[in-house]
């Protein structure tokens, strides 16, 4: 079975976090066995991606969300390091501006979304405004109750105008998070990461999951399905969503476009440069 159809959430599916596991390796028996398919299927992205931008017809929307230490920075560079960075763009959404705050919940969403061509990669995005939004009471709960419809119709917006979106839920366990928490201790690169806010937000981990529950129920569509990753072994993590990014890509067949020019007249002018 694909990937694409292996992590997808069914439209109308009733998401419960608590049934998938996020240890889940398939029949890799650990990251030295699959390395060679992770290679293999960089090297597929990278081609894949050239073709995109060639092309110019259509453009690809990533959304990354998950819990703190989930790997969405990881995942980045993962799917980034494949990629022509003139082609990419990443958009991180933290904490609204002022400016942000004056407008819908959309508009600072919609400014980021990718051209023809381009991929654009959301570390966190319009969902924030249904989870944290959500879980800290930060608005009241007809208004975030109502995002979820219009997300959908923002999203299907988006695919009217040739964007294909992939959103992948990073599943973690609760366990794994305190193990790469304590890791940010240990390793001076991550330390930058530590906050206080991780272990408050760790506290509402149950709401968090309903909250997820919901989002990933209710706005898992044809157009822009959500994938449940599991993501306890970051490997694995890696592998599946650039395997599902391929297995979509492949299927769209792009190709070159064929030249713009006169190819003989460019030939003539060419070889009439070499005599001078």
């Amino acid at each position: 079975m694909k990937y694409l159809d292996r992590f997808r959430v069914r439209p109308g599916q009733k998401v419960r976090l608590k049934d998938i596991d996020p240890g889940f390796k398939g029949h890799h028996e650990g990251h030295e066995k699959a390395a060679e398919e992770i290679e293999r299927d960089r090297e597929k992205l990278r081609a894949l991606q050239a073709l995109l931008y060639a092309s110019g017809r259509t453009s690809l929307l990533i959304c990354l969300q998950g819990l703190d230490a989930g790997g969405k920075d990881g995942t980045i560079s993962h799917i980034l390091g494949a990629m022509n960075p003139q082609g990419c763009r990443v958009t991180g959404f933290k904490q609204p501006s002022i400016e942000e705050q004056a407008h819908d919940f959309l508009w600072r969403v919609h400014r980021a979304t990718p051209g023809r061509g381009q991929v654009a990669i959301f570390n966190r995005s319009h969902y924030e405004d249904v989870l944290v939004v959500r879980v800290h009471d930060l608005v009241p709960r007809k208004v975030w109750a109502r995002r979820y419809d219009e997300i959908n119709a923002f999203e299907k917006e988006l695919v009217h105008g040739d964007t294909h979106i992939l959103k992948f839920f990073l599943h973690i366990s609760k366990k794994e998070q305190l193990k790469r928490f304590e890791a940010r201790f240990d390793d001076p690169m991550k330390r930058w990461k530590i906050s206080e806010s991780d272990y408050k937000e760790r506290k509402l981990w149950g709401a968090y999951t309903t909250a997820y529950e919901e989002a990933l129920s209710r706005c898992s569509t044809p157009h822009a399905p959500w994938f449940i990753i599991p993501s306890d072994h970051k490997w694995f993590r890696n592998l599946a969503i650039a395997r599902i990014v391929v297995e979509h890509l492949e299927a769209l067949h792009m190709k070159l476009p064929q030249p713009s020019v006169d190819l003989g007249h460019i030939r003539r002018e060419y070889h009439a440069a070499k005599t001078k």
